[in-house]
């Protein structure tokens, strides 16, 4: 059985065709992890230059331009689950939030709102991929900020340490920033999505489509997520300095010792690098996203 395209069609817009045998889980599955891979692999460079700026060692301490590449092998091995991950579960909460407002929220008297579903099921899906995403960030940003030589090394150093610390110990390690990567990455998301969401509903209206294209998913994404990345830069310098430190130390200690041994200034600190790599990171990100979805979907 195949959909009836919009009366409005024109050539430009996306047409559904057959019928496919994805799921939304498969699709979101599969689209989810090419997007992660293409994202992670393409803009690596300005992600280094960002975490080298953050370090308290300084730029050029901290490998300047030089091996921009450095820890690249730990982000593509958490990049495709890390983002499947994601999208699986803010799809699939995302459509279920959608069907339990339809029917009246609790005891039919919650008032919830669309952007309100996008909140929810982004935060959980930042949350469930914080799982994959924490570990491989310790040690791709160890090796970024020259700590280490190779994502390798740096993995080599933490697991050494188990003599020292315990199993117990070398888990809290690896997921050192665990608190904080959350505390950004869900009022990140907070913003972007929601934003994404709402402007890709009005492009559908005023086209008169049923989906928007990949590269207007890649247009929107791009600017959805640089302004919650220039919002979200004073979290996101805490996380980088707390993964970096030799030891483990609390975020409001963190927070205290560089507002008073830096100033404020300190927290915008690779703004524009983060501001430019999330923003582009955004278009890659979702509009690779959303080609594959509706390739997967039937969607031309």
């Amino acid at each position: 059985m195949s959909s009836t395209p919009p009366p409005s069609s024109t050539s430009t817009t996306p047409t559904r065709t057959t019928t496919t045998t994805f799921t939304p889980f498969t699709r979101a599955l599969l689209a989810g992890a090419l997007a992660g891979t293409a994202v992670d692999l393409s803009l690596y460079p300005i992600d280094t230059l960002k975490t080298r700026l953050q370090s308290s060692a300084g730029f050029y301490p901290s490998g300047g331009f030089r091996g921009i590449y450095a820890g690249v092998g730990s982000a593509l091995v958490g990049s495709a689950p890390g983002a499947a991950l994601f999208f699986v579960t803010y799809e699939g909460l995302k459509m279920r939030l959608a069907e339990f407002r339809k029917r009246g929220g609790i005891n039919g008297g919650l008032m919830m709102s669309e952007p309100m579903d996008h909140i929810i099921a982004a935060s959980a899906g930042e949350v469930a991929a914080c799982a994959v995403r924490v570990p491989t960030e310790v040690i791709k940003q160890r090796a970024q900020a020259a700590q280490q030589p190779s994502s390798m090394a740096a993995l080599k150093f933490i697991l050494a340490r188990r003599g020292e610390v315990g199993v117990r110990g070398v888990w809290r390690e690896m997921y050192r920033g665990w608190g904080i990567t959350v505390m950004r990455e869900v009022p990140f998301t907070a913003i972007q999505f929601p934003l994404w969401e709402r402007m890709k509903a009005w492009r559908r209206r005023t086209k008169g489509r049923g989906e928007v294209t990949a590269v207007e998913s890649g247009v929107l994404g791009s600017v959805a997520g640089g302004v919650a990345a220039g919002l979200t830069t004073p979290l996101d310098v805490l996380k980088t300095r707390m993964m970096l430190a030799r030891e483990k130390e609390a975020a409001w200690s963190m927070f205290r010792r560089i507002w008073e041994g830096e100033g404020p200034g300190a927290f915008l600190a690779g703004m524009g690098p983060r501001v430019m790599w999330i923003s582009a990171g955004g278009a890659v990100f979702l509009g690779s996203y959303q080609w594959a979805y509706n390739m997967m979907a039937g969607v031309t």
